[in-house]
């Protein structure tokens, strides 16, 4: 973490502590050289060689090799040439004087602090005085006229000189940039020892000369052999530098291609505080439409990684940059690298900080992709196996799990299956709506799960059937316990827009068979639910003897992928005719299974099961097939009148029925507006959303919409607000009891004046005699169908009969009630339609 300014006034008192012992050290030293060089006689000085010894150190000073270490510089001078050149020429006290003079002028000029200069001074004059100490060691005795070639004091020399700039400038470089000393020493170690060893030759080289020649004025050569060696450093210490840099930062793009964000983070502030030489990174996400994450960090480890909290707040010595692509259109967020002080960088710096901020944005968008295509993958996979209602397993996911337990993929010990179905849940829907109908649901859904042991998994199978799979049970017995106390659970009343609702359910028990599957196993639930609801029990085991109590719904399951493969589904016509005229204006497709042994069968012995088996797709377009090709065959003999097709609400919940329907008329040519679709018992859906969009999808292709059964209940009058219906038929019961009942007579009349408003046409079902067609007309209804007319018949005799028509009037099943009997056909759509169109109302 940067320093706070208790930290700066500890670092501050250390760094002048250690200045302290180091002029302390310096003084010592000069004092002692001084001392021995007195005791010793030599030579006379020459002053001059001290002046250029004197200009020969400020120049070495000057040519500098610059190291930055967080915001410190380590700095490599040539201040050991001509120091160990002038202690050959003149006495070490003046070399140690000239040394300090030249550091302390060159660093005023250039405007040093004085802690700095006054470090640097102590430093170099102390350097100055091991060597001179040295050459004293050796007997060196000093001459500018004929130096002495002292190879040995000279090696011995520069290996002090090294060792006390290393020892004086490594502490007070850790002080200052807050590093370890381990870091400080290793850093350029190889490059600063190289040097060392060039400053060595280079004086041994000049030594050697001035021993051959014995001119002084050789010294001359000094500045420009130093420049030399200056430029041929630096320029090494900088190739190595770009080199190095370019590695670590191809190092750590190549790091940065993670899909996981948090392993991005952490991997560039690493990073970045080590190819930047920072104290610390900080990486400051604000991506649009998430909260802020701040991850801080420094090379060795994450200091914090979540909100911000106060890691905003401006810190000395920081340099910032936006994490932007690579085209400037986007900004994730901002990285930020922190010196512990000021900090200017190089040109190359920037150009590569550009370079690790635009990667590292590339990274984070690439992870941060990665990480929502994961989670759109899990939300997907946890939505296909879950209901989207109350969150529970759906019958996929149901499947699944008991299917891993019978291939033995799974420790479930003994396993059984609670079928449930609520009891009167149609009644919530019809008097509350559907909302309150889905809270019902949801409410239940939880009680379930709560009544769930560990292990145990409860399912929705849709609308009001629920299923939990009971796991891990001691003994084949406790499956009944657990399902009462399952069931026990519903018990307490639900709260549902401030009433209190008693929720009551059926529940069959199958122990998992040891043959069949999930099939056989959803099969005997079935069976056992079917029971319970029989016989008024809130459960029912399965039982093999009891297997056949329910032949025309239970034993044709397993039958019905033969009987749709072999077309044993025959479709039977009824006429509906106009009530004024006797005409037929189309038929009604009702399906028949021709079973091998019962016999023909009505929808209301097996449809349920086909909805229950998953045979309802193929089920459904066999019926379609057959009734589109009637009405072509129709066409042709010359009556184009349209068919109207029974559709299960489970169909209308497939998205791709629509799209299946429009298929199948393009394949047969025949026009949507020829077709109809009768709804029963939509209401007791759920999923009203979806059945309103497949039905507004077929309703603006074409196809027409009637409602049946209306005006039982099952059919609330909110609906029509909700599904473009065309139609509605008035069910037989109040059919049948027009002539005796004044409520049904009250029903009828209002349903013909609300389809009068809504432009709506009333079609009335099972007309048995002429005075039920008479008084239906009278009360304005325009269309019925019955045995009055015809009972339902193939589509080969349904034409047939109506090429033979009545009374010398092809088409018409029955005599006109009014003079001019003419035909009232179905109007065709106008263009801008709203999808309401009927047959044109009578007056009563």
């Amino acid at each position: 973490m940067p320093p706070t300014s208790s930290n700066d006034d500890a670092t501050d008192r250390q760094l002048r502590l250690f200045v302290g012992l180091v002029v302390v050290l310096a003084l010592c030293g000069a004092g002692l050289v001084v001392a021995f060089t007195a005791a010793r006689p030599a030579a006379p000085t020459n002053f001059a060689v001290v002046g250029l010894i004197f200009v020969a150190t400020i120049l070495a000073s000057w040519l500098r090799v610059r190291f930055r270490v967080l915001s410190s510089q380590d700095v490599t001078t040539w201040v050991e040439v001509p120091v160990l050149i002038g202690l050959a020429l003149v006495p070490g006290p003046w070399v140690i004087l000239s040394t300090a003079c030249a550091i302390a002028a060159l660093r005023v000029a250039r405007r040093r602090p004085p802690l700095k200069v006054t470090w640097q001074v102590a430093k170099d004059s102390l350097s100055a005085s091991a060597a001179a100490g040295v050459f004293l060691a050796f007997g060196v005795v000093p001459d500018a006229s004929h130096p002495p070639f002292a190879a040995g004091a000279v090696v011995v020399a520069i290996c002090a000189m090294a060792v006390i700039d290393q020892v004086a400038f490594i502490p007070i470089m850790a002080i200052s940039s807050h590093s370890r000393l381990r870091d400080v020493a290793t850093r350029n170690l190889d490059v600063k020892i190289v040097g060392y060893v060039v400053r060595l030759v280079a004086t041994l080289v000049t030594l050697a000369l001035l021993a051959y020649n014995g001119d002084p004025l050789l010294l001359l050569l000094l500045p420009l052999i130093v420049a030399c060696l200056q430029l041929w450093q630096s320029g090494r210490v900088r190739t190595r530098e770009e080199r190095d840099s370019w590695q670590r930062l191809a190092e750590a793009t190549d790091a940065l291609n993670a899909v996981d964000l948090t392993q991005v983070l952490h991997s560039a502030v690493s990073r970045a505080a080590v190819i930047f030489s920072a104290s610390e990174a900080e990486i400051d996400l604000a991506v649009a439409g998430t909260d802020d994450r701040v991850v801080i960090g420094s090379a060795s480890g994450i200091r914090h990684d979540g909100s911000p909290g106060t890691a905003k707040n401006k810190h000395r010595g920081e340099v910032t940059t936006d994490l932007i692509a690579h085209d400037g259109t986007l900004r994730v967020g901002v990285l930020r690298l922190r010196f512990g002080g000021a900090v200017k960088l190089t040109e190359f710096e920037q150009y590569k900080l550009k370079t690790f901020a635009s990667a590292l944005c590339t990274a984070i968008r690439n992870a941060s992709a990665y990480a929502e295509l994961a989670r759109i993958s899990a939300q997907n996979a946890h939505d296909a196996a879950h209901d989207a209602l109350t969150g529970l397993a759906n019958r996929r996911h149901l499947y699944d799990r008991a299917t891993r337990h019978f291939s033995g993929d799974s420790d479930d010990g003994v396993v059984a299956l609670l079928l449930i179905d609520l009891n009167h849940f149609k009644e919530v829907n019809d008097t509350l709506g559907h909302a309150a109908g889905d809270a019902v649901l949801r409410k239940v859904a939880r009680r379930l799960s709560t009544a769930a042991a560990p292990g145990d998994l409860v399912a929705r199978l849709g609308g009001d059937e629920f299923a939990m799979l009971l796991t891990n049970l001691p003994t084949p017995a406790m499956a009944g316990h657990r399902a009462e106390t399952v069931l026990a659970s519903l018990d307490e009343a639900i709260e549902v827009e401030g009433m209190q609702l008693t929720v009551s359910a059926a529940a069959g028990i199958a122990l998992a068979p040891g043959s069949g599957g999930v099939n056989e196993l959803m099969r005997r639930a079935d069976i056992a639910m079917y029971q319970a609801k029989k016989a008024g029990q809130p459960t029912a085991t399965y039982a093999h003897a009891s297997d056949t109590a329910d032949v025309e719904r239970l034993v044709l399951s397993s039958e019905l992928q033969r009987a749709i493969a072999e077309r044993e589904f025959v479709v039977e016509f009824q006429p509906i005719v106009d009530l004024g005229s006797g005409e037929v204006l189309w038929a009604e497709a009702l399906a028949r299974w021709q079973h091998p042994e019962y016999g023909f069968l009505t929808p209301m012995q097996f449809l349920e099961t086909v909805e229950r088996s998953g045979q309802l797709p193929a089920f459904a377009d066999a019926v379609l097939e057959q009734a589109l090709d009637a009405s072509n065959q129709w066409r042709e003999a010359g009556f184009d009148m349209p068919v109207a097709v029974n559709v299960s609400p489970r169909s209308l919940l497939d998205p791709s029925f629509p799209e299946m329907v429009l298929a199948r008329l393009g394949r047969h040519q025949v026009s949507p507006e020829m077709l109809v679709f009768e709804l029963a018992e939509t209401l007791t859906l759920t999923q009203l959303e979806v059945v309103r969009r497949a039905l507004n999808d077929l309703s603006e292709a074409g196809v027409r919409l009637a409602l049946d059964d209306f005006g039982t209940g099952v059919s609330p009058l909110s609906v029509l607000s909700h599904i473009p219906v065309s139609q509605l038929k008035i069910d037989r019961e109040f059919v049948s009891t027009v002539q005796t009942s004044s409520e049904a007579v009250a029903v009828i009349r209002s349903t013909v004046d609300l389809a009068r408003s809504l432009h709506l046409t009333v079609i009335a079902e099972g007309v048995e005699s002429e005075p039920q067609r008479l008084s239906l007309w009278e009360l304005g209804c325009v269309a019925g169908q019955g045995h009055l007319f015809a009972r339902s018949m193939s589509a080969d005799r349904l034409l047939a009969t109506m090429q033979r028509g009545t009374g010398g009037r092809t088409g018409a099943l029955a005599a006109s009630l009014h003079d001019g009997g003419a035909v009232v056909r179905m109007s065709r759509r106008r263009p801008g339609s709203t999808g309401r169109s009927s047959l044109p109302h009578l007056p009563a």
